[in-house]
């Protein structure tokens, strides 16, 4: 359990620290072409990430499987940068303006809430809401590394827009 506190710990930390370095209007700048705005993606993550700790405090069943099973694949698919991804339509960020410290103060609300849940919850037991595409049900040890390695490849992606905006 220690270990996934200090990834999910330090996932939210590094996110926040990124986020915090835009500015309101860069936050808020298209940075290239096809690209969203780190607001828009900070708010992708918002909407992902709490669809995540509702599932994981939804319904659950016994996993009758290693409970850590689909994390390998998790992380080689979501820490591969070079491929691309869609988002499914229910967590698309609208392209309005958003506002930093309104985002700042749900994604540390998203973070406290997970490391609750890893302190108070059986994460050995299979996730029944919600079914991720191309790996099934989850248990809530992959639920948690999944907003982990879904939140670290947005960061990167951040990182890459605060990079082109400060360039420019």
């Amino acid at each position: 359990m220690e270990t996934i506190l200090l990834d999910t710990d330090r996932t939210f930390t590094t996110l926040l620290q990124v986020i915090s370095s835009f500015d309101e209007q860069q936050l808020n700048e298209i940075p290239f072409a096809d690209s969203w705005t780190a607001g828009q993606v900070a708010q992708h993550l918002i909407l992902a990430n709490t669809g995540f700790i509702e599932v994981m405090q939804g319904p659950v069943k016994d996993a009758g499987r290693e409970p850590d099973q689909l994390v390998a694949q998790i992380r080689a698919d979501f820490l591969n940068f070079g491929t691309k991804m869609k988002s499914p339509d229910f967590i698309l960020p609208l392209p309005i303006s958003y506002s930093k410290q309104r985002q700042l103060g749900t994604l540390e609300n998203i973070k406290s809430s997970l490391i609750n849940l890893i302190q108070t919850m059986e994460l050995d037991q299979i996730c029944l809401t919600f079914e991720l595409p191309g790996y099934g049900f989850l248990t809530r040890t992959e639920a948690i590394y999944f907003v982990n390695y879904h939140s670290q490849r947005h960061t990167h992606q951040l990182n890459t827009i605060y990079q082109y905006l400060s360039a420019v």
